[in-house]
């Protein structure tokens, strides 16, 4: 039986892999079985084999609460208390985070970082927020502080951190002010490098800005994406549609000779990432606009052989529901990190047919699950 010893887990430290003791095959057989109960009662789908992950090193992103003390300083969470707990050996990171941690550990040190300390509300540094592309071993790190106090002395190790840290493409400060659940304020401060980290998935490149959304399993979002592009191999697709498309993972990868592709995202620094996304294959290059995906018109995707939906886990809106219903768009895909509004989202949608639905294990030892659906309307030819 296949299982993830975790000596955090173990001890107690951490308890946010709350599936870990569990064989991983009945892991997946569970998510399998919960998704198509809540999708696919009457199973008129087509599933295919769930997508399994690595059941270690598959993060490529660590929220790393920083506390204690400047010389004794803590990587990881904190406890019922507000206190910081360290989480040297998390085995869920990706092996080029684990051989960051040290050198974080020292940045701390060497700037004179003081950790906030919850309940004093005192302190400067709050978070360090470190995102790796695991193919190249490119790197963002940001330092979350609440206020500039430190800025300077984190200048003068700039050249120390690049020459221990070289896969460092972006060094950022985010200013989060408040003593509150928030991670990140809205001033971000560039201090070195580039303004996005360049990922490199299946054959496509993209751009991904301090703050922005990504993936936090690479390799199972590059089947998730290789998956959407075979579903629409065939298709004789000419305008197609991407809904909350962030930095442009859907749209890149459907690019393809003779089709125009549009990407809609609500966030302008996503938007400006994703225009910055580079696809391998031969084809016009997709456009991307910020709009409310949420309250597009219907004229929006009349005429569309493809929509693709990609929303948060509140599902798409109901007022979105009601312009594909009237539009009609041929196909469409959905993509969701919550089976529960999916679900909703495909009653609210009685002129499609669910053709086929696959689990993507985006989060293994915890009851979350990727899903990604292909469906036909009920007028499209091959359904007649």
């Amino acid at each position: 039986m296949a299982r993830l010893d975790c000596g955090h887990f173990v001890r107690g430290e951490c308890r946010s892999c709350g599936w870990i003791e569990r064989d991983y095959a009945a892991q997946l057989a569970e998510k399998q079985r919960v998704c198509r109960e809540l999708i696919d009662p009457s199973q008129h789908f087509d599933w295919l084999p769930a997508q399994p992950s690595a059941l270690a090193g598959f993060r490529n992103k660590a929220k790393l609460v920083v506390g204690g003390s400047v010389e004794a300083p803590t990587l990881g969470i904190l406890d019922g208390d507000g206190r910081g707990v360290d989480l040297p050996h998390c085995a869920l990171y990706e092996p080029g985070i684990v051989a960051c941690l040290p050198t974080l550990r020292a940045l701390v040190q060497r700037a004179g970082l003081t950790p906030y300390r919850v309940p004093e509300r005192r302190g400067e540094l709050k978070y360090l927020l470190l995102s790796i592309d695991p193919p190249s071993g490119r790197l963002m790190l940001r330092v979350v502080l609440r206020s500039q106090e430190a800025l300077g002395r984190l200048r003068r190790e700039q050249a120390w951190l690049r020459a221990e840290l070289p896969g460092l493409q972006v060094l950022s400060v985010n200013l989060q002010p408040l003593h509150a659940a928030i991670v990140e304020g809205e001033e971000e401060i560039l201090l070195d490098g580039d303004s996005h980290l360049t990922l490199g998935i299946n054959d496509v490149q993209l751009r991904l800005q301090p703050g922005g959304f990504w993936q936090t399993n690479t390799e199972v979002a590059a089947a998730l994406y290789r998956q959407a592009r075979d579903w629409c191999r065939e298709l004789p697709l000419s305008r197609v549609l991407d809904l909350y498309c962030g930095i442009g993972g859907f749209a890149q990868h459907l690019v393809a000779p003779g089709r125009e592709i549009r990407g809609v995202e609500i966030h302008p620094a996503a938007v400006a990432s994703a225009a910055l996304g580079q696809a391998s294959a031969p084809g016009p290059a997709p456009r991307f606009e910020r709009a409310d995906a949420d309250a597009v018109d219907a004229s929006l995707l009349t005429g569309l052989d493809l929509l693709v939906v990609n929303p948060p886990r509140r599902g798409i809106s109901g007022a979105l529901c009601e312009a594909i219903e009237q539009a009609a768009p041929a196909h469409l895909l959905y993509s969701s990190c919550n089976p529960q509004s999916l679900a909703r989202d495909l009653a609210r949608l009685p002129s499609y047919l669910p053709r086929k639905a696959r689990l993507f294990d985006m989060f293994p030892h915890t009851p979350h699950s990727e899903v990604l659906v292909f469906v036909e309307h009920r007028d499209h030819p091959g359904n007649s």
